[in-house]
C-alpha cells in the first residue's frame, strides 16, 4: 500500500472521529449540562461534610446512578469484558514474542 495512502485513510479517519465526537457533543447540549451537575455534586458533598476519598472497609465503590438504575450486572459484565481482553492481549503478546525469539536465534 502507497504510504500516502496510509496518511490520507488515517488524516479521513481522524476527520471523521472529531465530526462525530463535535456532532455528539452539540447534540446533548455540550458541556453545560455536566457542568451544572458537576456543581451540584460538589456543592452538596461540600454541605454533607467530606470523608476519605478511598475506603477499602466498605468495598468496590460504584457510582449512585450505576447501582440505583439496577446497572450493576451490566457494569460487571463490562468490568468482565475488559479483564478478559486484558489477559488475551497479554497472552497474544506473550506468545509473539516467543515467535519472534525463536525467528531470531533460528537465523
Amino acid at each position: 500500500m502507497n504510504r500516502w495512502k496510509q496518511y490520507g485513510g488515517l488524516a479521513g479517519l481522524c476527520a471523521f472521529c472529531l465530526v462525530a465526537g463535535l456532532w455528539g457533543f452539540t447534540s446533548t447540549g455540550g458541556s453545560l449540562p455536566w457542568a451544572k451537575r458537576s456543581a451540584q455534586a460538589l456543592q452538596r458533598g461540600a454541605r454533607e461534610g467530606s470523608g476519605a476519598l478511598i475506603d477499602l472497609s466498605r468495598g468496590v465503590l460504584v457510582a449512585g446512578p450505576i447501582r440505583k438504575g439496577g446497572m450493576m450486572l451490566e457494569f460487571f459484565g463490562v468490568v468482565v469484558l475488559m479483564i478478559v481482553f486484558a489477559i488475551g492481549l497479554y497472552v497474544y503478546a506473550s506468545r509473539y514474542r516467543e515467535l519472534e525469539d525463536s525467528e531470531r536465534t533460528a537465523q
